[in-house]
């Protein structure tokens, strides 16, 4: 998991799979990235994550929550074939932005 900020933006690059085993972790880390009450938006590049479940679907949703409540936004960018659909599938699309 790599990381970059661009003014109020935090990109984080997952890589590999997002499952139960590992939501935990990135949860974590996420966190500890966002107590920068200044971050406003966050971009999941998605690019090089090959699988995720129901746990990365909560992953995300609960940073879209907690941005949220301080106006921000979160995105998604390069969406695998697989990670798109379930995106699609559980409707998450209706609040965070893709990106192409």
């Amino acid at each position: 998991m790599r990381h970059k900020r661009t003014g109020d933006t935090l990109t984080f690059i997952l890589e590999g799979e997002l499952d139960h085993s590992l939501a935990d972790e990135i949860r974590g880390e996420l966190d500890a990235l966002l107590t920068d009450r200044s971050i406003k938006r966050l971009i999941l590049d998605l690019e090089k994550l090959s699988f995720m479940d129901s746990s990365g679907i909560g992953v995300v949703l609960g940073r879209y929550n907690l941005l949220a409540k301080r106006k921000g936004t979160v995105a998604v960018r390069n969406p695998s074939n697989r990670v798109d659909r379930i995106f699609r599938m559980s409707g998450i699309y209706q609040i965070i932005e893709k990106m192409q």
